[in-house]
């Protein structure tokens, strides 16, 4: 199917199913081959129409829920116990029961938006679950329209999926979910990736899509996010789950957030700043990770400069143009700015991931140590000591089949001894609570945890320059602050930093430290923000 005109001005609504009833009768869930339990004696029922959000800590088992509720998990990806249905019916066998031509039961949008685009043009992406549910072809693309159109899709119908952002990725997921009108719609951290602009928006399209009319049950929504304070105008409800166990809070927003709001903050939940406790006792930080060596770069000095540099995604024009910086050992470079500005792509430039489409990335002698200026020419043993690099998609770095084993391969490649490589993975795994995972399957772990373990993977490899693409991306409140408190260590052993992120408080944090700039990148230029805390920033 193909389909090319632009998304229309508001017309077509997009319309939700009638409201789902989800009821859970200790249930319970344990990946294959783990010891633990990802879930075990949820009673939960949630009415048609409520709008709940799901909270809980890094691997409390909110995205397990919502796939369970999907009917995403069957018997040969783990053990189940209790009882969890829709309307009455086993999740497994409700999703398409009793469902008309273009409609779903349930509307799940993954942590991973990459997990849900299969097609090539966006418009054909969204059509794509229409087509399988068989609604009529002079309908599908009213449908699409609307469904792009609610979630503030900037591009029309022949885009191509390939050049999007992480962020607009994650819209063009959203507007495949809405346009199948679930009656329980369960969105897993729909806006970790999005600019704040695009997050609000997203916040009021969920809001309009949830709604068919007047006189009909509004659909049912089950939101799971780390950061709540932008989605208390919309839901109702407060459910809060513990790691391995159960419900742990249950109750109207404010009545939740006002009585437990102290605790549920100690346990790791966003809770808004006034719900927080008085005086947070500071964390005694765990021993560190990042040791600095005899050849540490001295703070300041220079080891990466872009001169004149265009990057751009695929063979399309360059998304940015005549950008000047400098990267310094011992200091961090954040890239703000909307989605699609072009953030991720340079900084796969600037990791030696990518060609430019002009001018150059040129690293020092004191980071290139004899293996060329340019890094996009090194080889992957050269790279992975000198400069590391954390994907937007944790999932795009994971090639074994264990935690342990994936923070092997970087040390391994390089040609690292084996006593060095275990005692480095079992350090890291410590550092980032992933060492009860080390058996694990990488694909199994939380969003969170996965994004811990891109990270650690970066790091046991110990490399000069350290580039991160949303590096605080679904971690609770603790395990953000120990992700902080790690950057803080790598900079105190003099490695530098480029991180692109969406994540405000991360930026300020470190600007009001005076470790890091910031550079904001949009409409095709890069800009400093404010004061830099160095010379020689970019211009």
């Amino acid at each position: 199917m193909t389909g090319s005109s632009p998304v229309p001005s508001p017309g077509t609504a997009v319309l939700a199913a009638p409201g789902v009833r989800l009821t859970a009768r200790g249930w319970g869930w344990r990946h294959s081959g783990r010891k633990a339990w990802a879930l075990r004696g949820v009673d939960l029922d949630i009415a048609p129409g409520e709008r709940v959000l799901l909270l809980g800590p890094s691997g409390a088992g909110k995205s397990t829920l919502l796939a369970a509720a999907a009917g995403l998990l069957d018997a040969g990806a783990g053990e189940s116990v209790g009882q969890l249905c829709l309307d009455g019916l086993d999740a497994r066998l409700a999703r398409l029961a009793g469902t008309g031509p273009g409609e779903s039961r349930t509307g799940l949008l993954l942590q991973d938006p990459d997990a849900q685009t299969v097609l090539a043009r966006c418009g054909d992406d969204v059509a794509f679950g229409l087509e399988n549910h068989a609604l009529p072809a002079e309908l599908i693309w009213p449908r699409v329209d609307a469904a792009l159109r609610a979630v503030g899709f900037p591009y029309d119908r022949a885009h191509s999926t390939a050049t999007l952002s992480g962020g607009e990725r994650q819209r063009l997921a959203l507007a495949g979910v809405v346009a199948m009108r679930p009656g329980l719609l369960m969105l897993d951290e729909p806006t970790a990736m999005i600019d704040p602009d695009g997050a609000r928006m997203l916040v009021r399209s969920v809001e309009r899509v949830l709604t068919r009319q007047a006189t009909a049950a509004a659909a049912t929504l089950i939101v799971v996010e780390h950061r709540v304070e932008q989605w208390l105008g919309l839901v109702t409800r407060i459910v809060v789950l513990e790691p391995g166990g159960g419900v742990l809070a249950d109750g109207p927003v404010l009545e939740v957030l006002a009585d437990q709001g102290p605790e549920l903050f100690r346990h790791g939940v966003w809770v808004p700043p006034r719900f927080r406790p008085a005086a947070p006792v500071r964390r005694v930080p765990a021993p560190a990770t990042a040791t600095a060596t005899a050849t540490a770069p001295v703070e300041g000095a220079v080891l990466l400069h872009a001169r004149g540099l265009a990057v751009r995604r695929g063979r399309r024009p360059p998304v940015l143009s005549d950008v000047d910086l400098e990267v310094r050992a011992g200091q961090a470079l954040f890239l703000t700015g909307p989605n699609g500005a072009g953030k991720s792509t340079l900084a796969l430039a600037l990791a030696g991931l990518t060609a430019p489409a002009a001018g150059e990335v040129v690293a020092e002698a004191m980071l290139a140590g004899g293996a060329g200026p340019h890094p996009v020419t090194w080889r992957a043993r050269e790279l992975v000591t000198r400069i590391g690099m954390v994907f937007q998609e944790p999932q795009h770095q994971f090639v074994a089949a264990t935690v342990e084993a994936e923070l092997a391969v970087g040390p391994n490649r390089a040609g690292m001894d084996p006593a060095d490589t275990a005692a480095r993975t079992t350090a890291v795994l410590v550092r980032l609570r992933l060492d009860r995972l080390a058996q694990a399957n990488p694909f199994t772990l939380s969003g969170g945890e996965q994004r811990r373990l891109s990270v650690a993977t970066a790091l046991v490899t110990r490399p000069t320059l350290l580039v991160l693409d949303e590096p605080t991306f679904g971690q609770d409140s603790r395990t953000w602050a120990e992700l902080v408190d790690l950057l803080r260590e790598l900079l105190d052993a003099g490695t530098a930093l480029v991180c692109a992120t969406h994540d405000r408080e991360l930026v300020d944090v470190f600007v009001a430290e005076g470790r890091a700039r910031e550079l904001r990148v949009a409409g095709g230029t890069v800009q400093p923000v404010g004061a830099p805390s160095a010379p020689a920033v970019t211009r």
